[in-house]
């Protein structure tokens, strides 16, 4: 038995004995439990007039489920990876560099090539995807809680965080090497933007969850 398992165990039968969810949270909080372990613990029992704890639907994983979360996060990474490669090409077109030769000139000709393609292709599969998945939540707001979504969803802002450091990392450093020029401060900036989002949009889609699954 986990701990999680045995935590559980603790609270149906606290419950089951007439205890009150305040006197239940007082004495595992007295015991060494987490705030945040007491909540979940708490939270998986509706509060329902009934003579022994009413256990509340719990979010199961399935195949379909994962794969679509899979394909919607990462048609996000292809889309946001290529939407900075698309905006650093038009900024090497708008600030060229004199030293650079017709080749390179063909390279980001080809890279936008490229990068509107993606775009083309991954942004309506991450569009309808985000919206099935919305709906689906609509009908069933426990899937807020799936543990793939809530994986998925740190795991993007973990990446994204990530980004935003070595952003600010390499933009200090060029600045203290006195090397800073509009295009390299553009592209940081394009980075920034595009991470920033990436990390306010989840950041906050995963705080409301929280508090409307009161965890």
């Amino acid at each position: 038995m986990t701990a999680r398992d045995e935590l559980e165990r603790f609270v149906r039968e606290a419950l089951n004995g007439g205890a009150s969810r305040e006197e239940v949270s007082a004495a595992l909080r007295g015991a060494g439990w987490a705030e945040a372990q007491v909540m979940v613990a708490l939270a998986g029992f509706a509060e329902v007039d009934f003579p022994i704890a009413v256990p509340r639907p719990r979010p199961s994983v399935s195949a379909r489920e994962a794969f679509e979360y899979v394909v919607l996060f990462g048609t996000l990474y292809f889309a946001a990876f290529n939407l900075g490669l698309l905006l650093f090409q038009f900024i090497d077109l708008a600030f060229p560099d004199p030293l650079w030769s017709a080749g390179r000139f063909l390279a980001v000709t080809q890279a936008i090539r490229w990068a509107i393609s993606v775009l083309v292709v991954a942004t309506p599969v991450f569009l309808f995807m985000a919206w099935s998945n919305g709906r689906s939540i609509d009908r069933e707001p426990i899937k807020r809680a799936s543990p793939v979504r809530r994986w998925l969803t740190y795991l993007t802002l973990a990446i994204a965080a990530s980004v935003l450091i070595g952003d600010c990392t390499a933009l200090v450093y060029s600045l203290l090497g006195g090397e800073m020029t509009i295009r390299f401060l553009l592209k940081a900036t394009t980075i920034g933007l595009i991470a920033g989002t990436v990390f306010t949009y989840y950041l906050t889609d995963l705080r409301r969850s929280e508090e409307e699954l009161g965890i």
